[in-house]
């Protein structure tokens, strides 16, 4: 029986990169799966190549808007009954980082699309896995949120660094209603954000970073352990790439 079967996951950035990685391994795993973005025409391109049919629903959502966070989770609860994983990936970064770049709108957009939507989302849900005494969240952060570093810029590094703050905090807390909490802290990543950085990405350069199945591949590992076993936090990066 594949490893996932009746239980159902929320993924937020599903459309692309990491997160439609990790719906199509959910899928194949026999979840029941709900991909959210804020763009509707990548959600739909996604389920299409997904093409899992009554076990895929699509929402479009902008979950740095508290109530549209709110509305995503109240609609997969009513499709599927329950959920039981979050994977919380949506995150985004600017092409103009640095402090001297920053302006106090593009600051809080970054801290809005990499911490705000993973804690709405996280607040909506937690209702319904305290009262079942079951969930896993999964928190798709970054190296960045590790390690500071002017590549991520300013306010990225900020933002993943109170996400991975925010998962501790979330864990010990909800550690005695079972709900368990993983920070995934991935190294370079072959995804569209790379599109974003101030110096181009070459070919050869995204050939030998991360591909989006290798991280997937660690949150189906997280997500498939048996409940008493949490794995606080995970890091993976590229072979070559130095994590000091």
């Amino acid at each position: 029986m594949p490893s996932l079967t009746d239980k159902t996951a929320l993924i937020t950035g599903g459309g692309s990169g990491v997160g439609l990685a990790t719906a199509r391994l959910f899928l194949r795993e026999g979840a029941r799966v709900a991909i959210a973005g804020r763009n509707p025409e990548k959600l739909q391109q996604a389920a299409a190549e997904l093409n899992a049919g009554p076990q895929l629903l699509v929402h479009p959502a902008d979950i740095t808007d508290p109530r549209q966070a709110d509305t995503l989770v109240r609609k997969v609860t009513e499709a599927f009954g329950r959920i039981d994983i979050l994977v919380a990936n949506a995150g985004a970064n600017i092409k103009n980082r640095s402090i001297q770049e920053l302006t106090p709108e593009s600051w809080r957009a970054m801290i809005a699309a990499n911490l705000d939507g993973a804690f709405y989302c996280i607040h909506a849900v937690l209702p319904q896995m305290r009262q079942r005494k079951d969930g896993v969240i999964i928190c798709i952060n970054s190296v960045s949120g590790k390690r500071s570093n002017p590549l991520g810029g300013a306010a990225y590094n900020a933002a993943k660094f109170g996400l991975a703050a925010l998962g501790i905090c979330l864990s010990a807390e909800e550690k005695d209603n079972n709900i368990r909490v993983t920070n995934i802290f991935p190294g370079e990543i072959d995804t569209p954000i790379l599109d974003h950085r101030p110096v181009p990405v070459t070919p050869e350069h995204r050939a030998r970073i991360l591909q989006p199945e290798d991280v997937a591949a660690c949150v189906l590992f997280v997500a498939t352990l048996p409940a008493r076993a949490s794995v606080p936090e995970l890091i993976i990066k590229p072979t070559w790439q130095t994590y000091i």
